[in-house]
């Protein structure tokens, strides 16, 4: 494996920032310190840039198997690499559902293959698997994924017995999607009956309501407190929600934990007039009192993580009618980039960015020897310019679908170098793609 002398970095990481060069060797962070040498490396000389942890996306939609009209492992791995992305855990409401340990091999399999980024994968748990769900292995599997909130397949676990005997004996972290489907199903019957087939896009979160997601999260809360769960809960998308986490003690004796989405902290119900169904996710975008109360919630680590949620779906799918077209968006090449304008906007610190999105991740997963910049570890790094700006078009994105939710819109940081477990994935829109990330391992 090439090594790499990164020269003059201004180093984001565990707090603080430093320059200081970072020499990369067989994969893994050889030494940090002044004036490194080393004749046999590609030299990159960083200075006045900006060198942060990759970041670990713990919340994807890759769509493989069987929905690759919309994206697949490879494609959506390049966009999340020339976004600054290195790892991904990736969802299991694929088709089929990874629904058996079977299943769970299979997408292992595709991604040791083609995935350019460091790679896991989340068992998916249902009605009737808890078998399967058993049958986890910690020790190099993510999480369980439980849909407490409508999905894909049989995907929706709304039976009482089954989320206890999750909540209650499953091995590993659980990450939930919690939207309360009678909540919504009520919502939705008594739109129709007012504006029959006339729903709007502006309706969305009032049918997807903060009392979905409220009633849900708080459901979820208590049963991991009652079993004392490794509980995680994906996409926090209200104000009220903050509230049920804890910030009073280290991340690393939490055992409830919560993640943020870029586009919960970027978009408000404003947008949805200009944006429409292109900004429709579960859960919904809300009001900007949800929008602020969520940032707040990051800074004052209520909330632990960011991520992305990224589940692209093709243009002829977003263009349909709202109550037709489908829930999702591509994030992963955009959302570092978008994160760094709310830096640039006095929103949010370096060092908290690279807190939420790299070293919060290793300690919510027990990820092994990632997240961070340390001797020793993977060099899973991410070289950004803060004042090298530029518009997000349709020519210059990644996804298989062809279209981002920030198209038209200018990002003034760009990233510029992207290394995963030490190969240099990605330069200034060049791709490495004859090396493969690595399946991710968990100290548990």
């Amino acid at each position: 494996m090439n090594s790499y002398l990164i020269k003059a970095a201004t180093i984001v990481n565990e707090g603080q920032k430093i320059v200081a060069d970072v020499l990369i060797k067989d994969g893994f962070i050889e030494k940090i310190g002044q004036n490194l040498a080393a004749p046999e490396a590609t030299e990159i000389n960083a200075e006045g840039q900006y060198l942060l942890p990759g970041m670990i996306d713990d919340q994807v939609h890759f769509r493989e198997p069987g929905l690759t009209h919309k994206a697949d492992i490879f494609t959506e791995s390049m966009a999340a690499v020339a976004g600054g992305i290195t790892s991904f855990m990736e969802m299991p409401n694929t088709v089929p559902n990874t629904l058996t340990q079977a299943l769970l091999a299979d997408k292992y399999a595709i991604a040791a293959e083609t995935s350019l980024a460091n790679y896991s994968f989340y068992m998916g748990a249902s009605n009737d698997n808890i078998e399967e769900v058993l049958k986890t292995d910690p020790k190099n599997v993510c999480g369980i994924k439980v849909f407490m909130g409508s999905s894909t397949g049989n995907m929706l676990v709304d039976n009482e017995k089954t989320l206890e005997n999750i909540f209650s004996k499953a091995p590993i972290l659980v990450a939930t999607h919690c939207e309360d489907e009678a909540t919504i199903r009520h919502n939705l019957a008594e739109f129709k009956a007012k504006y029959g087939d006339d729903l709007t896009i502006e309706m969305h979160p009032l049918i997807r309501s903060a009392e979905a997601c409220y009633k849900s999260s708080s459901l979820a809360v208590e049963l991991a407190k009652a079993y004392q769960t490794r509980l995680h809960i994906l996409h926090i998308s209200t104000a009220k929600e903050i509230a049920l986490f804890d910030n009073s003690i280290a991340l690393k004796d939490k055992k409830i934990t919560a993640e943020a989405c870029v586009h919960h902290l970027w978009f408000n119900d404003k947008d949805y007039a200009t944006k429409g169904n292109f900004i429709k996710w579960n859960p919904a975008v809300k009001t900007v009192e949800d929008q602020n109360g969520i940032l707040q919630g990051v800074l004052n680590d209520n909330i632990d993580v960011i991520a992305t949620d990224h589940a692209p779906h093709t243009l002829e799918e977003k263009n349909q009618p709202y109550a037709q077209a489908p829930s999702g968006g591509p994030l992963v090449q955009h959302a570092l980039p978008a994160l760094l304008e709310m830096h640039l906007q006095g929103k949010i610190s370096l060092e908290k960015i690279a807190e939420k999105t790299a070293h919060n991740l290793a300690i919510c997963f027990d990820i092994e020897k990632r997240g961070f910049i340390r001797e020793g570890y993977w060099a899973d790094l991410v070289l950004v310019d803060l004042k090298d700006s530029w518009k997000v078009t349709k020519l210059n994105n990644f996804y298989k679908c062809g279209w981002s939710p920030f198209d038209g819109d200018t990002f003034q940081a760009s990233v510029t170098h992207t290394f995963v477990s030490g190969n240099l994935a990605y330069q200034k829109g060049r791709f490495t793609t004859d090396k493969i990330g690595k399946r991710l391992t968990f100290a548990r």
